[in-house]
């Protein structure tokens, strides 16, 4: 394998290939980054003796043309491939004016750190995170063979899907994420004085992506920007909509007989667009998670008494269950304790709902037969 780039996403290609028995040879514009990675172990700064089974072009979207025509031109490889995060602009470059762009198939691994270059690029920076590969109509079977081996090399979830799909969803998913969490990192400098003495996890959480590469997230954002400025008009209709809401609200007299209705109004959009918030998140996949497993509702009833409900979620979390996930509603009599209590409902896959029951049944907490709930 050849690899054109050497900062964190190409550099970490490189060690999990060269951590699974592959030659590497590598190369950079910077001979410090090519220099760096192999220091890393991630393979050898030098040109390869011979045509490769693979190159992988690891360089900003903009670029990706360019390198591939070079490459081809001096018979680099058999096959290309590419990491860039946009993929319709570039294939249009390569169908237009690459020698052999059946050679080549496009590929995204969605998985990055907020760090860049090689010294913080990691083997493992794509296992279990999906790989985006997107052939065009000349992309031949041996091409998209290869993406696919890479992807499962580096241990991650191959998905095949047209290159302007791809871009439509990662600018939803990825651009437009980092380019807000830039836009509310750059509002700190000017914040009041006591932002640093307050700023918490939340904070962080929000704008961690912010401290990625400016010229490289420049090129990314240009690249991809028709498929972002839908999504930005959109964010842009919502954030009116708060802002005018948010004006009801701090209005000197919102609570003046006569306002009630305004304020009640205000009100309305914001909880609207924190549910519509709640409901977006719920189709994600949690972090780490595979597919679907059917699930099993345990239910536990909880006596009215202090420390019980503490105690129980306890023996949840020792069984290895996400308390997270545990329901909670209240009940006029629990039918063990005779006294007002609680019914938990704790979500176990229906393979293992019976031997979790029998074991919360063992430890004394009186259980109602588990209800099916659908995978999803």
């Amino acid at each position: 394998m050849a690899v054109i780039g050497t900062g964190l996403i190409g550099t970490s290609v490189a060690l999990a290939a060269t951590g699974q028995g592959v030659s590497v040879y590598l190369s950079d514009r910077n001979r410090a980054a090519a220099r760096t990675a192999a220091a890393l172990g991630a393979g050898r700064a030098e040109d390869p003796p011979e045509p490769v089974d693979l190159a992988v072009l690891a360089v900003p979207p903009s670029r990706i043309a360019e390198a591939l025509i070079a490459a081809q031109e001096r018979g680099l490889a058999r096959v290309y491939t590419d990491v860039a995060s946009v993929k319709a602009g570039p294939e249009r470059a390569v169908l237009a004016r690459a020698p052999e762009p059946s050679r080549y198939v496009g590929g995204h691994p969605l998985a990055g750190r907020e760090r860049s270059g090689p010294l913080a690029a990691r083997a493992e920076l794509f296992r279990g995170r999906p790989w985006a590969l997107t052939p065009h109509w000349l992309t031949s079977r041996a091409a998209l063979d290869r993406g696919l081996e890479l992807a499962e090399l580096c241990g991650a979830a191959p998905v095949v899907m047209r290159s302007r799909e791809h871009d439509e969803v990662v600018a939803l998913t990825s651009h437009v994420p980092h380019l807000l969490a830039s836009v509310m990192a750059a509002r700190l400098r000017d914040g009041p004085a006591g932002v640093p003495l307050l700023a918490g996890q939340g904070l962080r959480d929000v704008t961690r992506i912010a401290a990625g590469d400016p010229r490289l997230w420049s090129d990314i954002l240009r690249s991809n920007a028709a498929a972002m400025a839908g999504v930005v008009r959109e964010l842009r209709a919502d954030l009116s909509r708060v802002a005018a809401a948010l004006d009801l609200l701090a209005e000197e007299d919102v609570l003046a007989e006569d306002d009630y209705g305004g304020h009640d109004q205000g009100v309305r959009t914001l909880e609207d667009l924190l549910a519509r918030g709640v409901a977006g998140l719920a189709g994600l996949p949690r972090p780490g998670a595979g597919p679907p497993v059917a699930e099993a509702g345990l239910r536990i009833l909880v006596p009215d008494r202090p420390g019980e409900l503490a105690r129980l979620l306890g023996a949840v979390a020792a069984l290895g269950i996400a308390v997270d996930d545990v329901a909670v509603e209240a009940v006029e009599a629990v039918e063990a304790a005779e006294a007002t209590g609680l019914r938990v409902r704790v979500p176990v896959p229906m393979a293992d709902a019976e031997r979790i029951g029998a074991k919360l049944g063992a430890d004394g907490w009186d259980r109602a037969p588990a209800e099916s709930v659908p995978a999803g």
